[in-house]
Protein backbone atom coordinates (compact mmCIF):
# COMPACT_ATOMS: atom_id res chain seq x y z
CA UNK A 1 0.00 0.00 0.00
CA UNK A 2 1.28 3.29 -0.72
CA UNK A 3 1.21 5.74 1.79
CA UNK A 4 -1.07 9.03 1.45
CA UNK A 5 0.33 12.66 0.40
CA UNK A 6 -0.42 14.43 3.60
CA UNK A 7 0.23 18.31 2.49
CA UNK A 8 3.18 19.54 5.80
CA UNK A 9 1.70 22.19 7.97
CA UNK A 10 4.25 24.48 9.88
CA UNK A 11 3.06 22.60 13.43
CA UNK A 12 3.52 18.76 11.75
CA UNK A 13 6.56 19.65 10.18
CA UNK A 14 8.24 20.89 13.67
CA UNK A 15 6.81 17.73 15.54
CA UNK A 16 8.51 15.60 12.45
CA UNK A 17 12.25 16.91 13.18
CA UNK A 18 11.33 16.86 17.06
CA UNK A 19 10.86 12.95 16.48
CA UNK A 20 14.01 12.94 14.29
CA UNK A 21 15.98 14.08 17.15
CA UNK A 22 14.57 11.86 20.03
CA UNK A 23 14.88 9.18 17.71
CA UNK A 24 18.83 9.55 16.94
CA UNK A 25 18.59 6.93 14.12
CA UNK A 26 18.91 7.55 10.49
CA UNK A 27 16.14 7.75 8.53
CA UNK A 28 15.03 4.44 6.40
CA UNK A 29 16.00 2.31 9.92
CA UNK A 30 13.21 -0.05 10.73
CA UNK A 31 10.80 0.89 13.55
CA UNK A 32 8.28 -0.82 15.71
CA UNK A 33 5.71 1.53 16.73
CA UNK A 34 3.22 0.33 19.82
CA UNK A 35 -0.06 1.53 18.37
CA UNK A 36 -2.86 1.34 21.01
CA UNK A 37 -5.53 3.23 18.70
CA UNK A 38 -5.19 6.39 21.35
CA UNK A 39 -3.90 10.07 19.95
CA UNK A 40 -0.65 9.77 21.10
CA UNK A 41 0.90 6.37 19.65
CA UNK A 42 -1.09 6.96 16.61
CA UNK A 43 0.38 10.42 16.27
CA UNK A 44 3.63 8.85 16.95
CA UNK A 45 3.70 6.24 14.67
CA UNK A 46 2.49 9.19 11.88
CA UNK A 47 5.70 11.64 12.53
CA UNK A 48 7.86 8.75 12.25
CA UNK A 49 6.45 7.91 9.06
CA UNK A 50 6.78 11.03 7.84
CA UNK A 51 10.63 11.28 9.33
CA UNK A 52 11.09 8.41 6.57
CA UNK A 53 11.58 5.51 8.80
CA UNK A 54 10.48 2.52 8.03
CA UNK A 55 7.42 1.94 10.45
CA UNK A 56 5.73 -1.04 11.21
CA UNK A 57 2.83 -1.18 13.68
CA UNK A 58 1.81 -3.76 16.81
CA UNK A 59 -1.19 -3.80 18.64
CA UNK A 60 -1.43 -5.57 21.55
CA UNK A 61 -5.10 -7.78 22.16
CA UNK A 62 -4.98 -7.49 26.11
CA UNK A 63 -7.98 -8.93 26.54
CA UNK A 64 -11.43 -10.50 25.16
CA UNK A 65 -12.73 -7.94 22.46
CA UNK A 66 -16.21 -8.74 23.63
CA UNK A 67 -15.97 -7.48 27.14
CA UNK A 68 -12.98 -4.57 26.30
CA UNK A 69 -15.22 -3.15 23.54
CA UNK A 70 -18.51 -1.79 25.78
CA UNK A 71 -15.43 0.11 27.99
CA UNK A 72 -14.96 3.14 26.53
CA UNK A 73 -11.31 4.78 26.64
CA UNK A 74 -9.61 1.58 28.08
CA UNK A 75 -6.71 0.53 26.23
CA UNK A 76 -5.98 -2.00 23.65
CA UNK A 77 -9.83 -2.83 23.91
CA UNK A 78 -12.01 -4.14 20.33
CA UNK A 79 -12.63 -0.31 19.44
CA UNK A 80 -9.03 0.69 19.99
CA UNK A 81 -7.92 -2.36 18.11
CA UNK A 82 -9.91 -1.47 14.93
CA UNK A 83 -8.70 2.73 15.57
CA UNK A 84 -5.31 1.17 15.05
CA UNK A 85 -5.47 -0.90 12.50
CA UNK A 86 -7.46 1.90 10.43
CA UNK A 87 -4.88 4.17 11.25
CA UNK A 88 -2.24 2.09 10.05
CA UNK A 89 -3.90 1.44 6.83
CA UNK A 90 -4.24 5.29 6.45
CA UNK A 91 -0.38 5.77 6.76
CA UNK A 92 0.46 3.14 4.88
CA UNK A 93 2.34 1.07 7.26
CA UNK A 94 2.18 -2.90 8.11
CA UNK A 95 0.13 -3.02 10.86
CA UNK A 96 -0.06 -6.65 13.44
CA UNK A 97 -2.19 -7.49 16.02
CA UNK A 98 -0.70 -9.62 19.04
CA UNK A 99 -2.96 -12.20 20.91
CA UNK A 100 -1.06 -11.39 24.72
CA UNK A 101 -4.29 -12.03 26.22
CA UNK A 102 -3.01 -14.89 28.49
CA UNK A 103 -0.36 -13.02 29.02
CA UNK A 104 -2.14 -9.88 30.58
CA UNK A 105 -4.34 -12.11 32.75
CA UNK A 106 -0.98 -14.31 33.91
CA UNK A 107 1.30 -11.11 34.76
CA UNK A 108 -0.98 -8.27 35.73
CA UNK A 109 -4.49 -9.00 36.44
CA UNK A 110 -3.21 -12.10 38.45
CA UNK A 111 -0.73 -9.88 39.95
CA UNK A 112 -3.25 -7.19 40.93
CA UNK A 113 -5.24 -9.11 42.81
CA UNK A 114 -3.10 -11.17 44.72
CA UNK A 115 -1.59 -7.75 45.56
CA UNK A 116 -5.05 -6.13 46.97
CA UNK A 117 -5.30 -10.04 48.78
CA UNK A 118 -2.29 -9.18 50.83
CA UNK A 119 -3.46 -5.70 52.15
CA UNK A 120 -1.42 -3.59 49.04
CA UNK A 121 -2.32 -1.31 47.02
CA UNK A 122 -1.09 -2.41 43.82
CA UNK A 123 0.00 -0.44 40.33
CA UNK A 124 -0.67 -2.42 36.97
CA UNK A 125 0.07 0.07 34.95
CA UNK A 126 3.94 -0.81 35.62
CA UNK A 127 3.54 -3.96 35.86
CA UNK A 128 2.08 -4.13 32.22
CA UNK A 129 5.27 -2.00 31.23
CA UNK A 130 7.43 -3.83 33.27
CA UNK A 131 6.60 -7.28 31.38
CA UNK A 132 4.11 -6.96 28.32
CA UNK A 133 5.05 -4.01 26.74
CA UNK A 134 8.71 -3.41 27.65
CA UNK A 135 9.91 -6.78 28.06
CA UNK A 136 7.76 -9.29 25.74
CA UNK A 137 6.72 -6.51 22.84
CA UNK A 138 10.38 -5.32 23.06
CA UNK A 139 11.58 -9.13 21.90
CA UNK A 140 8.65 -9.08 19.12
CA UNK A 141 10.36 -5.52 17.61
CA UNK A 142 13.77 -7.36 17.67
CA UNK A 143 12.62 -10.48 15.97
CA UNK A 144 10.97 -8.01 12.86
CA UNK A 145 14.72 -6.28 12.31
CA UNK A 146 13.76 -3.16 14.16
CA UNK A 147 16.67 -1.00 15.63
CA UNK A 148 14.02 0.57 18.27
CA UNK A 149 10.63 0.90 19.14
CA UNK A 150 8.87 4.00 19.93
CA UNK A 151 6.43 4.60 22.49
CA UNK A 152 3.80 7.31 23.09
CA UNK A 153 4.68 7.50 26.44
CA UNK A 154 5.31 10.94 27.87
CA UNK A 155 8.79 10.38 28.75
CA UNK A 156 12.49 11.71 27.66
CA UNK A 157 15.19 9.27 26.69
CA UNK A 158 18.63 11.56 26.88
CA UNK A 159 22.19 10.37 26.47
CA UNK A 160 24.35 11.19 28.88
CA UNK A 161 27.62 10.33 29.34
CA UNK A 162 27.38 6.85 30.28
CA UNK A 163 24.51 5.92 28.35
CA UNK A 164 20.82 6.88 27.75
CA UNK A 165 18.49 8.26 30.35
CA UNK A 166 15.37 8.57 31.56
CA UNK A 167 13.78 12.01 32.21
CA UNK A 168 10.65 13.41 33.08
CA UNK A 169 8.34 14.51 29.85
CA UNK A 170 8.33 18.24 28.80
CA UNK A 171 4.93 18.51 29.69
CA UNK A 172 4.82 18.21 33.49
CA UNK A 173 0.85 17.42 33.59
CA UNK A 174 1.13 14.47 30.81
CA UNK A 175 4.85 12.83 32.57
CA UNK A 176 4.30 9.22 32.82
CA UNK A 177 7.93 9.33 34.39
CA UNK A 178 6.55 7.41 37.89
CA UNK A 179 4.85 4.66 35.64
CA UNK A 180 8.16 3.86 33.60
CA UNK A 181 10.43 3.51 36.64
CA UNK A 182 10.73 -0.05 36.07
CA UNK A 183 12.64 0.29 32.81
CA UNK A 184 15.59 -1.23 32.63
CA UNK A 185 18.89 0.28 30.94
CA UNK A 186 18.78 -2.40 28.49
CA UNK A 187 15.57 -1.49 27.84
CA UNK A 188 16.04 1.98 27.58
CA UNK A 189 18.85 1.57 25.10
CA UNK A 190 16.27 0.62 22.20
CA UNK A 191 13.19 2.02 23.19
CA UNK A 192 12.51 5.76 22.02
CA UNK A 193 9.84 8.58 23.03
CA UNK A 194 9.34 11.18 20.16
CA UNK A 195 6.31 13.05 22.64
CA UNK A 196 8.56 13.43 25.39
CA UNK A 197 9.49 16.59 24.60
CA UNK A 198 6.26 18.11 23.11
CA UNK A 199 2.92 19.55 25.08
CA UNK A 200 -0.21 17.74 24.56
CA UNK A 201 -1.93 20.03 22.83
CA UNK A 202 0.33 20.33 20.26
CA UNK A 203 0.51 16.61 20.21
CA UNK A 204 -3.71 16.60 19.41
CA UNK A 205 -3.44 19.71 17.06
CA UNK A 206 -1.05 17.73 14.83
CA UNK A 207 -3.39 14.74 14.95
CA UNK A 208 -5.62 17.31 13.35
CA UNK A 209 -3.49 18.98 10.61
CA UNK A 210 -2.58 15.21 9.96
CA UNK A 211 -6.18 14.17 9.65
CA UNK A 212 -6.09 11.54 12.02
CA UNK A 213 -9.34 10.21 13.00
CA UNK A 214 -8.12 9.77 16.53
CA UNK A 215 -7.31 13.52 16.73
CA UNK A 216 -10.43 14.10 19.07
CA UNK A 217 -10.66 10.68 20.98
CA UNK A 218 -10.68 10.75 24.61
CA UNK A 219 -7.75 9.88 26.52
CA UNK A 220 -7.82 6.30 28.35
CA UNK A 221 -9.38 6.73 31.98
CA UNK A 222 -8.40 4.86 35.11
CA UNK A 223 -7.19 1.18 34.56
CA UNK A 224 -8.44 -0.28 31.32
CA UNK A 225 -9.31 -3.91 32.36
CA UNK A 226 -11.30 -2.26 35.30
CA UNK A 227 -15.05 -1.90 34.33
CA UNK A 228 -16.21 1.81 35.55
CA UNK A 229 -13.77 2.04 37.80
CA UNK A 230 -14.87 -0.47 40.19
CA UNK A 231 -11.95 -2.30 40.78
CA UNK A 232 -13.51 -4.94 43.79
CA UNK A 233 -15.52 -6.04 40.15
CA UNK A 234 -11.76 -8.04 38.79
CA UNK A 235 -11.12 -8.85 42.30
CA UNK A 236 -14.29 -10.28 43.20
CA UNK A 237 -14.05 -12.69 40.56
CA UNK A 238 -10.54 -13.61 40.69
CA UNK A 239 -9.85 -13.69 44.26
CA UNK A 240 -13.46 -14.14 46.14
CA UNK A 241 -11.97 -14.86 49.11
CA UNK A 242 -11.12 -11.21 49.18
CA UNK A 243 -14.70 -10.85 50.44
CA UNK A 244 -14.39 -12.40 53.87
CA UNK A 245 -15.47 -10.12 56.46
CA UNK A 246 -13.22 -8.61 59.17
CA UNK A 247 -12.75 -6.17 62.06
CA UNK A 248 -12.48 -2.92 61.61
CA UNK A 249 -9.94 -2.21 64.52
CA UNK A 250 -8.49 1.17 66.31
CA UNK A 251 -4.89 1.86 66.17
CA UNK A 252 -5.32 1.68 70.19
CA UNK A 253 -7.17 -1.72 69.95
CA UNK A 254 -10.94 -0.77 69.89
CA UNK A 255 -12.84 -2.74 67.63
CA UNK A 256 -15.09 -0.27 66.05
CA UNK A 257 -17.12 -2.24 63.39
CA UNK A 258 -16.80 -4.85 60.41
CA UNK A 259 -16.09 -5.00 57.21
CA UNK A 260 -16.57 -6.76 54.00
CA UNK A 261 -13.01 -7.53 52.56
CA UNK A 262 -10.02 -5.92 52.86
CA UNK A 263 -9.47 -5.62 49.52
CA UNK A 264 -12.29 -2.56 49.47
CA UNK A 265 -9.62 -0.55 51.61
CA UNK A 266 -6.49 1.38 50.87
CA UNK A 267 -3.59 3.08 53.27
CA UNK A 268 -5.12 6.45 53.67
CA UNK A 269 -8.67 6.06 52.80
CA UNK A 270 -11.38 8.14 54.82
CA UNK A 271 -14.68 7.40 53.45
CA UNK A 272 -16.56 4.58 53.73
CA UNK A 273 -15.32 3.09 56.54
CA UNK A 274 -18.50 3.44 58.51
CA UNK A 275 -17.15 3.92 61.97
CA UNK A 276 -16.65 6.34 64.51
CA UNK A 277 -15.44 8.14 67.55
CA UNK A 278 -15.82 11.78 66.73
CA UNK A 279 -12.56 12.49 65.07
CA UNK A 280 -11.66 11.87 61.53
CA UNK A 281 -10.32 8.39 60.46
CA UNK A 282 -7.71 7.00 58.45
CA UNK A 283 -6.93 3.71 57.34
CA UNK A 284 -3.18 3.40 58.29
CA UNK A 285 -2.45 -0.65 58.11
CA UNK A 286 -4.08 -3.75 56.06
CA UNK A 287 -3.38 -6.82 58.01
CA UNK A 288 -4.35 -9.57 55.66
CA UNK A 289 -4.08 -12.40 57.31
CA UNK A 290 -6.06 -11.47 60.22
CA UNK A 291 -8.76 -9.96 58.34
CA UNK A 292 -7.99 -6.84 60.10
CA UNK A 293 -8.51 -3.06 58.68
CA UNK A 294 -6.37 -0.63 61.66
CA UNK A 295 -7.77 2.85 61.28
CA UNK A 296 -6.15 6.09 63.53
CA UNK A 297 -5.70 9.57 63.12
CA UNK A 298 -4.91 11.50 59.97
CA UNK A 299 -0.99 11.80 61.61
CA UNK A 300 -0.76 8.10 61.70
CA UNK A 301 -0.24 8.01 58.25
CA UNK A 302 2.97 10.07 58.01
CA UNK A 303 6.19 7.78 57.32
CA UNK A 304 9.69 8.49 58.02
CA UNK A 305 11.13 5.96 55.61
CA UNK A 306 10.37 2.83 53.25
CA UNK A 307 11.79 -0.10 51.95
CA UNK A 308 11.76 -1.19 48.21
CA UNK A 309 11.29 -4.28 46.69
CA UNK A 310 11.35 -5.21 43.00
CA UNK A 311 13.98 -2.26 42.43
CA UNK A 312 15.69 -0.98 39.08
CA UNK A 313 18.43 1.26 39.01
CA UNK A 314 19.25 4.21 36.55
CA UNK A 315 21.82 6.17 38.39
CA UNK A 316 25.54 6.58 37.72
CA UNK A 317 26.51 4.43 40.93
CA UNK A 318 27.26 0.63 39.82
CA UNK A 319 24.55 -0.30 41.88
CA UNK A 320 21.42 0.56 44.07
CA UNK A 321 22.42 -1.45 47.05
CA UNK A 322 26.27 0.76 46.61
CA UNK A 323 23.95 4.07 46.27
CA UNK A 324 22.04 2.99 49.55
CA UNK A 325 25.68 2.24 51.02
CA UNK A 326 26.61 6.20 50.19
CA UNK A 327 23.44 7.21 51.43
CA UNK A 328 22.87 9.33 48.23
CA UNK A 329 20.21 11.97 48.21
CA UNK A 330 17.12 11.16 46.41
CA UNK A 331 14.08 12.79 45.19
CA UNK A 332 11.37 10.29 45.92
CA UNK A 333 7.84 10.03 44.49
CA UNK A 334 5.35 8.13 46.05
CA UNK A 335 2.28 8.45 44.27
CA UNK A 336 1.72 9.44 40.94
CA UNK A 337 -0.38 12.64 41.50
CA UNK A 338 2.25 13.74 44.36
CA UNK A 339 5.53 15.26 43.80
CA UNK A 340 8.78 14.01 44.52
CA UNK A 341 10.36 14.59 48.56
CA UNK A 342 13.77 14.94 48.57
CA UNK A 343 15.72 12.16 50.96
CA UNK A 344 18.48 9.89 51.37
CA UNK A 345 19.04 6.15 49.97
CA UNK A 346 19.54 3.68 52.79
CA UNK A 347 19.73 0.50 54.16
CA UNK A 348 16.81 -0.31 56.44
CA UNK A 349 16.99 -3.67 57.70
CA UNK A 350 19.32 -4.73 55.33
CA UNK A 351 17.01 -4.03 52.43
CA UNK A 352 17.06 -0.76 49.78
CA UNK A 353 15.12 2.10 51.29
CA UNK A 354 14.04 5.63 51.50
CA UNK A 355 14.82 7.86 54.53
CA UNK A 356 12.82 11.21 54.22
CA UNK A 357 13.62 14.69 55.08
CA UNK A 358 10.45 15.09 56.57
CA UNK A 359 7.61 12.72 57.19
CA UNK A 360 5.67 12.15 54.08
CA UNK A 361 1.92 11.02 54.70
CA UNK A 362 -0.39 7.58 52.91
CA UNK A 363 2.72 5.40 51.91
CA UNK A 364 1.49 2.80 50.67
CA UNK A 365 2.82 -1.06 50.23
CA UNK A 366 2.35 -2.12 46.73
CA UNK A 367 2.71 1.38 45.18
CA UNK A 368 5.67 2.86 43.36
CA UNK A 369 7.82 4.63 44.81
CA UNK A 370 10.06 6.50 41.84
CA UNK A 371 13.71 7.73 42.42
CA UNK A 372 15.13 11.26 40.64
CA UNK A 373 18.49 13.27 41.13
CA UNK A 374 18.09 16.48 43.39
CA UNK A 375 20.85 17.74 40.97
CA UNK A 376 18.79 17.25 38.02
CA UNK A 377 15.31 16.59 39.18
CA UNK A 378 14.21 15.80 35.79
CA UNK A 379 16.53 12.62 35.78
CA UNK A 380 14.95 9.06 36.53
CA UNK A 381 17.36 7.24 38.92
CA UNK A 382 14.85 4.11 39.08
CA UNK A 383 13.07 3.19 41.73
CA UNK A 384 10.99 0.11 42.99
CA UNK A 385 7.64 -1.14 44.55
CA UNK A 386 7.20 -0.61 48.03
CA UNK A 387 7.36 -3.36 50.62
CA UNK A 388 6.77 -1.98 53.98
CA UNK A 389 6.42 1.71 55.23
CA UNK A 390 8.28 2.71 58.96
CA UNK A 391 5.75 4.92 60.66
CA UNK A 392 7.48 8.76 62.12
CA UNK A 393 7.76 8.89 65.77
CA UNK A 394 5.71 12.08 66.10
Amino acid sequence: MNAPVLTPGTLSDGLVEAAREAMRLPAGSRIVAAMSGGVDSTVTAALLARAGYDVVGVTLQLYDHGAAIQKKGACCAGQDIHDARTAAQGLGIPHYVLDYESRFRDQVMEDFADAYLRGETPIPCVRCNQTVKFRDLLDVARDLGAEAMATGHYVRREVGAGGPQLHRAADAARDQSYFLFATTAEQLGYLRFPLGGLPKPAVRAAAAELGLAVADKPDSQDICFVPEGRYTTVIDRLRPQGALAGDIVHLDGRVLGRHEGVTRYTIGQRRGLNVAVGDPLFVVRIDADSRQVVVGPREALLTSALILKETNWLGDAASLEAACAAQRPVLARVRSTREPAPGRLALIDGQPGVAFDNPEEGVAPGQACALYAPEDPSRVLGGGFIASAVRANL
